[in-house]
């Protein structure tokens, strides 16, 4: 009887570990995200409001075609960037979420497979 509420404290504090290391993955992940959506988004204020005033400026037509045209290329380019760097971070997340758990998944294969 004791061994056996002895396994279930150790698989308990196992369990708790797993569960802390992934907690842990998951907020240094979300905490990337939200700085590279802070950086992104400030980026594009910045870029929109030097925009504003090059527009603002301009004494033809033809020059605040170019320079809205120049502006819809950089910031297409820029959220482009974004996109994908924000995409290669929610893939860590998973990753680095699941990680934890795999040791669990092995196991648990290994004892069904015998």
């Amino acid at each position: 009887m004791a061994a056996q509420f002895e396994d279930f404290q150790k698989l308990a504090k196992d369990n708790v570990d797993l569960a802390v290391k992934s907690f842990g993955a998951t907020s240094k992940s979300v905490q990337a995200i939200a700085t590279e959506f802070a950086d992104y988004s400030k980026k594009a204020f910045e870029q929109g409001s030097s925009v504003a005033e090059k527009l603002a400026a301009a004494k033809t037509l033809d020059k605040a075609v170019e320079i809205q045209s120049d502006y819809m290329k950089s910031a297409y380019e820029s959220f482009v960037a974004y996109a994908s760097k924000v995409g290669e971070l929610y893939t860590n997340l998973a990753k680095e979420t699941v990680k934890p758990y795999e040791s669990i998944v092995a196991k648990a294969q290994a004892a069904a497979a015998k």
